[in-house]
């Protein structure tokens, strides 16, 4: 799967999907301080899923109406870097057909996945 992780995205998720051969793209490394719009007209014109933890991005994509390929919303506060990069990698394994066209928000004890029908 292709991704392109916020820069609010720590580096121990990004490096632990790059070892599981996901094709992980970083603003953190290549666009830093880029506007929330702009991160999503990435994401849409590279077909990836967008890794964050903002959730200005559930606006953007429902109350703006903007298009995406698809969000996934990390919601994993109190957990260390190598417990998020397990769970993240295991829900998108799981779940990996899901995500796409989808807003999906993962916690340390639920993931919700809300197809968007824009």
């Amino acid at each position: 799967m292709k991704f392109l992780a916020d820069e609010n995205i720590d580096q121990p998720i990004i490096e632990h999907l790059r070892k599981e051969n996901h094709h992980e793209l970083s603003i953190y490394e290549t666009n830093r301080g880029i506007d929330d719009d702009k991160v999503l007209e990435i994401t849409n014109s590279e077909n990836a899923i967008l890794l964050t933890s903002d959730k200005d991005f559930g606006e953007i994509i429902f109350r703006k109406k903007m298009i995406s390929t698809g969000v996934v919303l990390l919601r994993l506060a109190g957990l260390s870097n190598n417990e998020k990069a397990h769970i993240v990698a295991s829900v998108l394994e799981k779940h990996q057909d899901e995500v796409y066209n989808s807003f999906t928000v993962i916690t340390s004890e639920t993931i919700r996945i809300r197809k968007l029908n824009l």
